[in-house]
């Protein structure tokens, strides 16, 4: 860790990286509370996974990735969004079919683009180290829009997460943005898939909010230590991984899932033992 620290100093890209860590961190706590508390993790890897289709398709015609990536993480989270809301019976089966659909898609494009497609292999897999200083402007910018649509809209978005029926009740349009939050699933994966990959954005989507969870149980509790959580992960995992030369990605989602099982178990330790001095007292 110490080497990183004095390297940090010294190399341009891994300020880049670190910046781009903290920034990632921000939508991860934000959004990935509402996956994990509405429980849609499923339908965020349908979406995380169908990007590659988009992202392969504007590789081959010369456009960013990322902006492809955006394009079909968005219209990926309004299919599954419309699944979902009209055809329920049948969600698991057409989600996975457009999950399978989005790689194959990215895949064809892999091959038939000239050249060797190592950038898009990195969002693919994740490398963090490659994040060019342009995109922190990008991520930045999809970080304020995030942060600005939960703010007008953290009411509904509340009585949606928490009670669909109840919010109808009230007059919300629940379809819309339901539809509405899964696309700021969509803008999270686009920032996460620099930093972790495709492969592995669902784990940090989702273990700073549960390890927040076992702790809070306010929604904006719980977006606060997410996000802090996110951050620590993201640098400390990046700290770790440069010294033996690891993958940043994969070490940044190893150090959250120990958190987690450790944080899961001292959750249940302290639940138990507030049991048994009821008990006790009773």
């Amino acid at each position: 860790m110490s080497q990183f620290l004095s390297a940090l100093s010294e190399h341009a890209f891994l300020q880049t990286a670190l910046l781009a860590g903290l920034l990632a961190s921000i939508g991860c706590g934000v959004i990935g509370t509402f996956v994990v508390v509405k429980r849609i993790a499923f339908m965020a890897g349908g979406i995380a996974h169908s990007v590659l289709g988009g992202m392969g398709a504007a590789l081959y015609y010369g456009f960013d990735p990322l902006l492809g990536a955006l394009l079909a993480a968005i219209l990926a989270a309004l299919l599954i969004g419309t699944v979902r809301l009209f055809w329920k019976m049948q969600e698991d089966t057409l989600i996975g079919a457009l999950w399978a659909i989005g790689m194959a898609i990215g895949i064809l494009f892999i091959a038939k683009t000239p050249g060797y497609a190592a950038d898009l292999m990195s969002f693919l897999f994740g490398n963090i180290l490659l994040v060019p200083t342009r995109e922190l402007w990008f991520m930045a910018g999809l970080d304020l829009v995030l942060i600005l649509t939960v703010a007008l809209f953290y009411r509904q978005f509340l009585a949606v997460t928490f009670d669909e029926e109840f919010a109808r009740l009230r007059g919300v349009p629940v379809a819309f943005f339901y539809l509405l939050l899964l696309c700021l699933v969509a803008v999270t994966v686009v920032l996460l898939i620099q930093v972790v990959g495709l492969i592995l954005v669902i784990a940090l989507l989702t273990l700073p909010a549960a390890i927040a969870g076992h702790y809070v149980h306010s929604l904006g509790g719980m977006m606060a230590i997410a996000t802090l959580l996110g951050g620590l992960f993201t640098s400390l995992g990046l700290g770790l991984s440069y010294g033996p030369d690891l993958p940043a990605g994969p070490t940044m989602i190893l150090l959250a899932g120990g958190v987690y099982v450790l944080s899961a178990l001292l959750s249940r330790f302290l639940t138990w033992r507030g049991a048994l001095r009821q008990a006790t007292r009773a």
